[in-house]
């Protein structure tokens, strides 16, 4: 069981929700936070893979609070599984809101990203113990 008060995985990215990125209620475009989502995926993915990846699906995506202007919003990521050429993360963002300085979550979404050799064809993963802290 989750807990929904308290962030799972490792904190891998923090921004602030600026006005250009609202709609016309108010609010920071979806669009704007899956973004960020992406970005972190491919932060984490890329410290895993020891190179490049990119984006093969983002899955389960669930809006479950809006973004405001001036909210920091916290990406957390949390390897899920490694296959032979691509890593499954579970993201989670989190809005520290502005006003009341509270942590909310905002979305939770599924992000599968695949490693990349120099030609653009995936490539296998090395292994764990290969990792740089």
């Amino acid at each position: 069981m989750t807990d929904n008060n308290k962030p799972i995985g490792e904190l891998t990215l923090r921004t602030v929700a600026m006005p250009a990125d609202t709609n016309a209620a108010g609010d920071i475009f979806g669009g704007w936070v899956m973004a960020q989502m992406d970005i972190a995926s491919g932060i984490r993915a890329a410290e895993r893979a020891m190179g490049r990846v990119v984006t093969k699906a983002v899955k389960e995506m669930a809006f479950e609070l809006p973004v405001k202007i001036g909210d920091t919003l916290n990406v957390y990521t949390d390897i899920m599984r490694v296959g032979n050429t691509s890593i499954t993360l579970k993201v989670e963002a989190w809005a520290r809101r502005a006003r009341h300085k509270a942590l909310e979550k905002v979305t939770t979404g599924v992000f599968i990203m695949v490693a990349l050799d120099d030609d653009g064809k995936p490539k296998q993963l090395p292994p764990e113990g290969m990792m740089e802290d």
